[in-house]
C-alpha cells in the first residue's frame, strides 16, 4: 500500500511480503524505489528523501502493544537502505494501515493502535478515525506542508528520551561546544544538534533552495555532524541518515521557535515529527540555544509551535511538576494513495 503520512510518503508492506533476508530486503527495496538514480525514473521513488520511504508492519507478540512497525530510508541517488532512525510521519500512517491489512480490529468511532517502534524500542499510540468500523481518511484536520485537509491522526509518543543515544542529552550537557559553534545534542525521539542559525553565517530566513546551494554551510554542518555522532554515542555517522542538524532562529510567524534542518544533506522542506519533538524539547530545558531564542507558553501542558520553511508544526508537551518534559503528543494526517502489486524484478 502506498501512504502519504504527514509530510512524507512511501511503501507500506507486511512484513511477511518482504524477503526475511535484510539484503534481499534491501536489494527488493532499492528496486521498488529505483534507487540509486537522482531522478528514481525506474521505481515508486519520488526523487526526494520525503517520498523515499518504507514502513514494515507486522501483528506484535508484545504486551500491550498492536503492531510493531519497521521505518526504513531508502536513499535516493545510493544503493544504501538505513534502519538507522525513526520516521514520525511514515508514523501515521501505521495505524490507519494496521486496521486496513486486517492486523487491528477497528472500533465505531475512533480506533487505538499500539504501535511498537522497532528502530528506537519505544511505543507511540495513534487515534484512528473508524465510523461504522471502517478508516475514513476525509476530514476538517490541516497541517502545514500537505495541501487540503484530513482526518486528524493524533500520535502520543511514551518513552522517547534517548531512545537512539541511551539518553535525552548523551553528552549530559545542554551545550557542548563543535568547531566553535554551540550545539545541543538531544534525542527525545531522533537524534538533533540544536544550533543557533547567526552562529553559521545565516539568518534562518533563507529558503530550502538558498540553504542547498550554500556549499560553505554545508561542508560545515557535515564537519559539526560527524564530530557529533560519536558524542551522541552514534558512532561513525558517515553513512547514518542521523542525526539531523537543526539550525534555529527567533520565532517569525507567531510560533516558538523558527527552524531550518539538513537531513541531514538536504534541507527539509519542512521538519520531521520526532525531530519537532527533539527541537520542543530543546527549547523547554534551561541552558539551551533554544531556550534563549524561543518564545515558550507557559503551564503543565504547552503547545510548541516549531516554524519551519513551509508553515509549523505543532509538540504539545507536557511538564513533570519540577519543569521536565513527561510526554510529547503531535497531530499528523494520513491518506491510502493507492492499492496493488509493485513489481521488483
Amino acid at each position: 500500500m502506498w501512504m502519504r503520512g504527514g509530510t512524507s510518503k512511501g511503501g507500506y508492506f507486511l512484513a511477511d511480503d518482504l524477503p526475511p533476508d535484510t539484503a534481499a530486503r534491501d536489494a527488493v527495496l532499492l528496486r521498488i524505489m529505483g534507487s540509486p538514480d537522482v531522478r528514481q525514473i525506474d521505481g515508486l521513488g519520488g526523487a526526494d528523501p520525503l517520498t523515499s520511504k518504507v514502513a514494515v508492519v507486522r501483528k506484535s507478540e508484545r504486551p500491550g502493544v498492536d503492531v510493531d512497525y519497521l521505518f526504513l530510508q531508502v536513499f535516493v541517488d545510493r544503493p544504501v537502505v538505513t534502519d538507522g532512525q525513526n520516521c514520525g510521519n511514515i508514523l501515521a500512517g501505521i495505524g490507519p494501515f494496521a486496521i486496513e491489512r486486517g492486523l487491528v480490529p477497528a472500533r465505531d468511532g475512533e480506533t487505538p493502535v499500539t504501535i511498537y517502534m522497532e528502530n528506537t524500542g519505544q511505543v507511540a499510540v495513534a487515534h484512528v478515525r473508524t465510523p461504522g468500523g471502517r478508516v475514513t481518511y476525509a476530514g476538517d484536520a490541516r497541517i502545514d506542508g500537505v495541501p487540503g485537509t484530513s482526518a486528524p491522526v493524533p500520535v502520543v509518543f511514551k518513552d522517547t528520551a534517548g531512545s537512539s543515544c541511551g539518553a535525552l542529552l548523551p553528552t549530559g550537557n545542554a551545550v557542548d561546544v563543535i568547531d566553535g559553534v554551540e550545539a545541543t545534542l538531544i534525542d527525545n525521539g531522533m537524534p538533533v544538534v540544536v544550533l543557533r542559525a547567526t552562529d553559521l553565517g545565516i539568518t534562518g530566513t533563507e529558503t530550502r533552495e538558498d540553504l542547498e546551494a550554500n556549499q560553505t554551510l554545508r561542508d560545515r554542518l557535515e564537519s559539526i555532524r560527524l564530530k557529533a555522532g560519536p558524542l551522541m554515542n552514534l558512532g561513525d555517522v558517515s553513512g547514518k541518515s542521523v542525526p539531523k542538524m537543526t539550525m534555529i532562529s527567533p520565532p517569525r510567524d507567531g510560533g516558538a521557535i523558527s527552524t531550518r534542518t539538513f537531513i541531514p544533506h538536504r534541507c527539509h522542506a519542512s521538519i520531521g515529527v520526532l525531530g519537532a519533538v527533539s527541537v520542543a524539547t530543546a527549547c523547554a530545558l534551561p541552558g539551551t540555544p533554544a531556550a534563549a531564542l524561543a518564545v515558550m507558553p507557559d503551564g503543565s501542558s504547552r503547545n510548541v509551535q516549531v516554524e519551519h520553511p513551509t508553515g509549523e508544526m505543532t509538540v504539545v508537551l507536557t511538564m513533570t511538576e519540577d519543569g521536565a518534559v513527561d510526554t510529547a503528543a503531535i497531530l499528523r494526517t494520513a491518506r491510502k494513495l493507492f492499492d496493488g502489486v509493485v513489481f521488483a524484478d
